[in-house]
């Protein structure tokens, strides 16, 4: 009997199974930091995060070096799948890309209607889908959901994780520094040399990425950016049609390793630490902040607006197809959950507002409270949705 190598299951399918039970573990983990923050342990959940371990604070550990995990698996999912993968193709990018695009404008332009001066500097915070949250609501209405939609739904946020990684390092960052920014690009510059050259193994990938975070680091960009370039260097089998192995393939090999660690122990701790908003010390006025206002109505209305909006006129120009025995409402309702936007978009916020606590509380209240009811009527629609589509059925029938 000949020897049957099969694909590895795509960074798209592992979404599907592995992310929607992590985007479940991120809720419950999200809520427990909501408690505790509002709890007699607040301040000491608040000293412990502040405590210095070296260099850096443990909250500091764990967004600018954790994180930079988390950026390196989103880094290896876009390469894969734009190399050989659901967006492969010109054909297959079309709708999730006007989606993502539509998804991050309009969010954007809608924070920018309540804010404006030192504010306006957070209008990327709503411009993000939390693909593990998202998948989480989803996962809840099990087969009520065409599999075409959750397809979409990963692409688009694959694509979104890009966007989101183009804006942190366009729009913030800080004072460079020349001579590591320079460094850096040296170390790019061989990463990319031992691709070319044939070299397989992680383990000089992973030493030369350690050595490419400090330098990010010092450089002024945010150092989990340094987790991206690192992917984009990562060797790939990827011509079509080829029979890739986990053994063989170093993308392969660190992707999996990665997903179980991120998307349950590094992603719950990044929520953990900085889900925690503490509601009775603030006043009344943050609950209307203009901050907190152009989060939430960015999310709850400005997604799904930019992400339905374009999907049906790219459908209707006939730029692309719609997915397949997906409704319109349907559709509706994975708009709006789109707008589930909480790790990437606590992310920007922290660096929108690096010296700003009081702005940044606002953009927590608005990313929990816009993310919260994004998710409620997705899911509401979604399953009126199905119980539409089976009604219609019986009476064909």
């Amino acid at each position: 009997m000949p020897e049957h190598h099969h694909r590895p299951p795509s960074a798209l399918r592992l979404f599907l199974t592995n992310q929607s039970t992590g985007g479940l573990v991120l809720i419950g983990t999200a809520a427990v930091a909501l408690l505790i923050a509002n709890s007699a342990l607040g301040p000491a959940y608040e000293a412990l995060l502040s405590t210095y371990l070296g260099p850096m604070s443990v909250i500091h550990w764990i967004n600018d070096g954790l994180m930079a995990l988390f950026f390196l698996l989103v880094g290896l999912e876009i390469k894969r799948e734009m190399v050989d993968g659901q967006l492969s193709t010109w054909s297959r990018r079309i709708l999730p890309g006007v989606a993502a695009l539509g998804g991050m404008a309009v969010p954007a332009l809608l924070y920018l209607a309540f804010n404006s001066g030192p504010t306006a500097r957070g209008w990327a915070i709503p411009a993000a889908t939390d693909i593990a949250f998202a998948l989480g609501v989803i996962s809840l209405l099990g087969t009520r959901v065409p599999a075409s939609l959750r397809v979409f739904l990963a692409a688009l946020a694959i694509i979104d994780d890009l966007g989101a990684v183009i804006i942190i390092a366009l729009f913030y960052t800080a004072k460079l520094s020349m001579i590591d920014l320079a460094g850096a690009a040296g170390v790019v510059a061989l990463l990319f040399a031992l691709n070319r050259r044939g070299v397989r193994r992680l383990a000089p990938y992973l030493l030369l990425g350690a050595l490419l975070w400090l330098l990010v680091y010092r450089s002024g960009i945010h150092a989990t950016l340094a987790g991206v370039l690192l992917a984009l260097a990562i060797p790939m089998d990827g011509r079509p049609g080829q029979s890739d192995d986990e053994s063989v393939s170093p993308l392969h090999r660190l992707e999996h390793a990665l997903h179980i660690p991120v998307g349950f122990l590094i992603v719950p701790l990044f929520a953990l630490a900085n889900a925690g908003v503490p509601f009775l010390d603030l006043s009344l006025d943050a609950l209307t902040a203009p901050v907190t206002l152009g989060v939430a109505a960015g999310l709850l209305l400005g997604k799904p607006l930019g992400v339905f909006g374009l999907s049906m006129l790219a459908v209707r120009l006939g730029l692309a197809d719609a997915p397949a025995h997906a409704s319109p409402w349907q559709m509706f309702g994975v708009a709006l959950v789109c707008g589930i936007g909480f790790t990437m978009s606590l992310f920007i916020g922290l660096l929108a507002f690096p010296a700003a606590p009081i702005l940044i509380s606002e953009a927590k209240i608005g990313i929990l409270a816009g993310s919260l009811l994004s998710g409620l009527l997705g899911y509401a629609v979604l399953r009126l949705a199905h119980s539409e589509r089976m009604e219609q059925a019986r009476q064909g029938a």
